[in-house]
């Protein structure tokens, strides 16, 4: 009589935890030597007010659009037909991130959406070397600013397993160099130089997202794994970088379901994500969403390590398929990070 063998829930995610340990180690040296040599940084933040004060830690949690920002297999199990999100961040140094994302159900097609962030740098006023009084000569106001643009698509392959992905255009553009300097006089004429040579520091790259999410079967428990920002190297006039490659894997369960407690009364989803980022040393995620009665949630999440922000907090408000979120996350020296977002489905 043969025996069938059966893998527990618990054996899943040990040997999880293990192939990421073991990951994370054999890459340490490596990253070590990369530290913040990436650009396009943009595309590592945070958009959506629930997932940030959650730490981020949404990688093996079923969403909605906003997903295509962190797992695009989350968005495989959409409630209802649509689903749209918009919101704001207030980020460091006066930065401000705007995001905007719409998933549509295409029956047993799968899922399909489209995903747009954009980064406001401010406006910096730009100058150059003169020979006049001041040593320096305004020649106006550069605006910074970076954007993507993705089309993203999930579904469900079974009833436990979802697979997503995107495809992204990325564009940044940090306005007009001088490319060589001329010495100008107080008059505002040149002297015994050559006229000021200019180049546009902009540039483009495609980059891809993947990702899936295995719902085990025990209780609420889910796994995700999820690749961000898979691109080729990209340059603007002589040193060349990467994208802020990211690769995360990630635990989440209603840890309610151990208890009597009804459902539709309160829940406590906690989620925990390990990411081995290019640029930065591997961090753990963990974040905890209390829900009451389907209409007010209170979360947090902490992320460690890390050199300025460890812990963040938010507050939602949801009835049906409608929500607003709010999250705030201390920043060390730096201003507090605040973000809202709106979102709604039918």
């Amino acid at each position: 009589m043969r025996k069938s063998i059966r893998f527990s829930p618990y054996c899943i995610i040990l040997a999880m935890m293990v192939t990421c340990v073991s990951f994370m180690t054999t890459a340490q040296e490596r990253t070590d030597a990369k530290l913040a040599q990436t650009g396009l940084k943009f595309l590592s933040i945070g958009v959506s007010a629930r997932q940030a004060a959650l730490a981020d830690a949404f990688t093996a949690v079923d969403g909605n659009s906003v997903s295509q920002f962190y797992n695009p297999a989350g968005m495989a199990r959409l409630d209802g037909t649509a689903d749209v999100s918009i919101g704001s961040v207030n980020w460091i140094a006066d930065i401000k991130h705007h995001h905007a994302s719409i998933a549509l159900k295409a029956g047993d097609l799968g899922v399909f959406g489209l995903a747009f962030q954009y980064a406001d740098y401010g406006k910096i006023e730009a100058t150059i070397l003169a020979n006049n009084s001041q040593g320096f000569l305004d020649i106006g106001t550069i605006k910074p600013n970076a954007y993507s643009v993705s089309l993203g698509y999930a579904r469900a392959l079974t009833d436990k397993f979802s697979i997503g992905g995107n495809v992204k255009y990325v564009r940044q553009d940090l306005g007009v160099g001088t490319t060589e300097a001329s010495y100008i006089g107080d008059a505002g004429s040149v002297t015994g130089a050559t006229l000021v040579g200019q180049n546009k520091n902009a540039l483009d790259v495609i980059a891809f997202d993947f990702g899936l999410i295995y719902q085990t079967g025990y209780k609420s428990l889910n796994l995700g794994m999820a690749v961000r920002n898979f691109a080729r190297e990209v340059k603007y006039q002589k040193e060349s970088f990467q994208l802020p490659l990211a690769f995360r894997i990630g635990v989440s369960m209603n840890v309610l379901d151990f208890v009597e407690f009804d459902a539709t009364q309160h829940s406590l989803l906690v989620t925990v994500d390990a990411e081995h980022p290019r640029d930065f040393p591997e961090q753990m995620k963990v974040g905890l969403e209390y829900v009451f009665m389907n209409l007010v949630a209170a979360r947090i999440g902490y992320v460690g390590p890390a050199d300025e922000h460890s812990l963040s907090y938010g507050l939602g408000i949801q009835y049906k398929q409608f929500s607003v979120d709010y999250a705030l996350t201390p920043f060390g020296v730096f201003n507090e990070v605040q973000r809202f977002s709106v979102r709604f489905g039918f």
